[in-house]
């Protein structure tokens, strides 16, 4: 086989075209950043899937960093991610059923009015100038539907709201001293999850997907930021979307595919050798998946670098990863992103980036984080 090639995780100005030239020189690629231990990347979409289905390559504790946090914490934070076998998959069948495609259509009607309702207040901050569609659109979407999911009393929102703001920010001093709040919250709500569920958890797994809830959950903040800032950079692809609204189921999955905020997969790791497109991955290495590569991999998607808002083979992105740990709220994501985007698109006909968010100046807003692709802000104004 030819040099691995190799990715430097601090220098991404355009982690697609890196990730994409390593792509397209082999299957597997070493990501090295200062600090960090060099990690294996699966580069192409065949190859991604396979690893991502392969039960030698699993999720554990060294996936994730541990977080200083209280000691009644702790055990609340070791979610069905690192979990793998028989463990894994009760949690996984008894939660499963809460978060099927039919039950996230059901939710559609709550979810959009949480969206009319913050677009209520993103119109009347725009008869004064700018506004941030990030702060105050999408980025408390996702914590208001958790919210409504799991039965948070109204009283106690703004405070959910505040720690969903830390979660989407990423990991740091907000993130890790929100935890303890959002725990006890989660414990509050343990029995309105409990009916959602019927039976089978126990308390303690309980408040541990709730806790879970908010850390995925936060995925559609991004999602939402990067499709609305993809669609007003190119008017034409509003316009079209406002004109055949039919289409946007199907857009949002371009738009996961081509603009979906995660780089990268959790790492997995393997138990004993094993050889992955022809190198062999000693125990305890890491692996991910180059889901931005993968997702432009041409072998599979037509024309890849493109934004075809009427593509049809979107829905074989790696967006949502694949296999045993395919994300379970991926239904609850998608409904999110497709009635948020519809009814912004709907509300505000003339809706349009500001000057100071225009063209390089949204390339200029993404936060540096070599495992997401997210942006700081996203200040929009109407014509």
């Amino acid at each position: 086989m030819s040099t691995v090639p190799e990715i430097d995780l601090t220098s991404l100005d355009d982690p697609a075209a890196v990730h994409g030239q390593a792509r397209e020189q082999g299957p597997i690629a070493r990501l090295v950043a200062p600090g960090l231990g060099p990690m294996w990347a699966v580069t192409r979409h065949a190859e991604a899937r396979a690893m991502l289905a392969d039960p030698r390559f699993g999720n554990n504790a060294a996936s994730y960093p541990r977080l200083d946090v209280p000691e009644h914490c702790r055990p609340y934070l070791r979610t069905m991610q690192e979990m793998d076998g028989p463990e894994h998959q009760r949690l996984r069948r008894l939660s499963a059923p809460a978060f099927t495609a039919r039950r996230a259509a059901d939710f559609r009607p709550v979810v959009s009015q949480i969206v009319d309702r913050l677009l209520d207040d993103v119109a009347d901050r725009l008869l004064d100038g700018p506004v941030d569609l990030l702060e105050h659109f999408a980025g408390p979407l996702p914590m208001e539907v958790i919210c409504a999911l799991v039965g948070v009393p109204a009283g106690d929102r703004p405070a959910w709201l505040a720690h969903g703001r830390a979660v989407a920010a990423g990991n740091g001093p907000a993130f890790v001293a929100a935890i303890p709040a959002i725990i006890d919250g989660a414990r509050t709500a343990a029995p309105h999850v409990a009916a959602m569920f019927g039976g089978g958890l126990t308390e303690q797994e309980l408040v541990t997907l709730v806790w879970h809830l908010v850390l995925a959950g936060q995925t559609p903040t991004n999602l939402i930021a990067n499709s609305v800032a993809a669609l007003l950079e190119d008017p034409s692809r509003a316009a079209l979307l406002r004109a055949e609204p039919h289409l946007l189921p199907g857009a949002v999955e371009e738009l996961t595919r081509w603009c979906g905020p995660q780089l990268l997969t959790i790492p997995r790791y393997v138990q004993r050798p094993t050889t992955l497109a022809g190198i062999t991955v000693a125990p305890g290495e890491p692996v991910t998946v180059s889901i931005v590569a993968a997702n432009r991999d041409p072998r599979v998607f037509p024309d890849p670098e493109r934004l075809d808002l009427r593509s049809t083979s979107a829905g074989a992105h790696l967006g949502y990863a694949h296999g045993p740990h395919f994300c379970l709220g991926a239904p609850l994501a998608r409904v999110q992103t497709t009635v948020a985007l519809g009814a912004l698109l709907s509300r505000f006909p003339d809706l349009a980036l500001s000057d100071a968010g225009a063209l390089a100046g949204i390339a200029a807003r993404r936060v540096p984080d070599p495992g997401t692709w997210r942006l700081a802000a996203l200040p929009v104004t109407v014509g």
